[in-house]
């Protein structure tokens, strides 16, 4: 066996520049498919982390039976009873996964600035269970400020935060005040004076001008009720989402709630939607690098059949069998193979540390700000590309072999 191998590979660089060339074109091809696999990992992982710590919608989410199908009309038919929520936080604290069970109501109501109204939409959240989930982000890209100004803070409860569109809408500016008004449960107008405290980033762009971030406090007492429509939830570990979400489903019902439990993913469908579409280009991705990779390796192998025509017909003639010629060229085309992922390799370790040194930034999606570019090791799609960038060398020199292997041997010897 090693007679072949030291074979194989002075035959492979017989023709040192081609085989130096189909070695450039698989390496690269290993570094374009693993670059964008690094990145695309970062893109998922940050998507995740921003709408579950930076956002501060957790890991799952606690309606009231119906709210899901029915709530978007008659959101108010729909909240949980002050009751109810001291049931489901009781449950919750129980449950051995469960970090962190916080209350929101989302609102929505006309804000104005005396001469000029407009609509507005909110989430009223706890502000200290809000910095607490974001402090359990595992990437600190996710911990980055989304606003300027104050903090939203329970020692000022009628201080809220408006996207910049609408505080341009409204000339609004820090620290002056405006009057949110919406309707009650009771089906009356109610009107609240709020004090400018921050102007936050809106993750999407169709809520540049009208998101606003309000306290619980301020929401309810908009709305004037004591109840939520909402209750989130924040797990220890994500991985077992699934698992603690059934979980908390049979304890809701055993403790006679009629909730439903919903899990980020299904509350995120701009994570589906991106996911999908990374999906669709690493797979084009993936697809033109087969083609390079299959159409060097048959030009290179069919070259060396062509060149080594006498060579062949010489094995054949000392007793070589056809199949000994197929596996000295698909040899050689597993090394062209393995030379190649190694410079991949290489250049991947190089790439990374590039990225390390050079600090790139970008403005992803929902995150409004510039924040370091990153580009993950993932060592699952390192192995899984060595493996096919060798599978793909050695199917590619198997048409250009056979052929070699099926050369009449007089007809070889004899070949100008």
């Amino acid at each position: 066996m090693m007679t072949w191998f030291k074979l194989a590979m002075r035959n492979l660089f017989r023709n040192a520049r081609r085989s130096l060339v189909t070695i450039i074109a698989i390496g690269l091809g290993f570094l374009a498919v693993n670059t964008l696999g690094g990145f695309t990992a970062y893109i998922f992982g940050s998507l995740e982390d921003s709408y579950i710590y930076g956002e501060g919608n957790g890991h799952l989410t606690v309606f009231k039976a119906g709210f899901l199908g029915k709530g978007k009309l008659e959101p108010l038919n729909f909240l949980l009873a002050p009751a109810e929520l001291a049931t489901i936080r009781k449950v919750a604290a129980a449950d051995r996964q469960v970090l962190l069970a916080t209350p929101a109501l989302y609102i929505s109501g006309l804000l104005s600035n005396g001469q000029v109204s407009t609509i507005f939409v909110a989430a009223g959240r706890v502000p200290a269970d809000m910095r607490a989930i974001g402090e359990r982000a595992p990437n600190e890209d996710t911990r980055v400020r989304r606003f300027d100004g104050q903090p939203l803070s329970s020692a000022l409860p009628f201080g809220i935060g408006v996207s910049r569109g609408l505080a341009q809408q409204l000339n609004l500016q820090l620290g002056q005040t405006a009057v949110a008004m919406a309707p009650t449960v009771g089906g009356q107008i109610n009107a609240l004076d709020a004090q400018l405290q921050q102007l936050v980033d809106a993750p999407v762009e169709a809520l540049e001008d009208k998101l606003a971030a309000v306290q619980l406090e301020f929401a309810q007492s908009l709305y004037d009720t004591a109840g939520v429509d909402r209750v989130t939830l924040l797990l220890d570990n994500g991985a077992d989402t699934q698992a603690a979400r059934a979980r908390l489903a049979r304890a809701f019902k055993a403790a006679g709630l009629k909730v439903e439990v919903q899990d980020w993913k299904e509350m995120a469908p701009f994570y589906t939607k991106v996911k999908k579409m990374f999906s669709v280009i690493f797979l084009v991705t993936f697809l033109i690098v087969f083609l390079i990779v299959v159409m060097s390796v048959v030009n290179t192998v069919g070259m060396a059949v062509m060149e080594r025509t006498r060579e062949i017909g010489t094995l054949r003639a000392l007793g070589v069998k056809r199949r000994g010629i197929v596996a000295l060229f698909a040899l050689e085309s597993m090394l062209l193979g393995a030379c190649g992922s190694l410079l991949g390799v290489l250049l991947m370790l190089l790439l990374l540390y590039l990225v390390r040194v050079l600090h790139p930034t970008w403005v992803p999606p929902q995150i409004a700000r510039e924040v370091p570019l990153h580009i993950y090791l993932v060592w699952l799609y390192w192995l899984y590309s060595v493996a096919l960038l060798l599978l793909l060398s050695l199917v590619a020199a198997i048409f250009p072999a056979r052929r070699a292997a099926r050369l009449d041997i007089t007809h070889a010897l004899g070949f100008a």
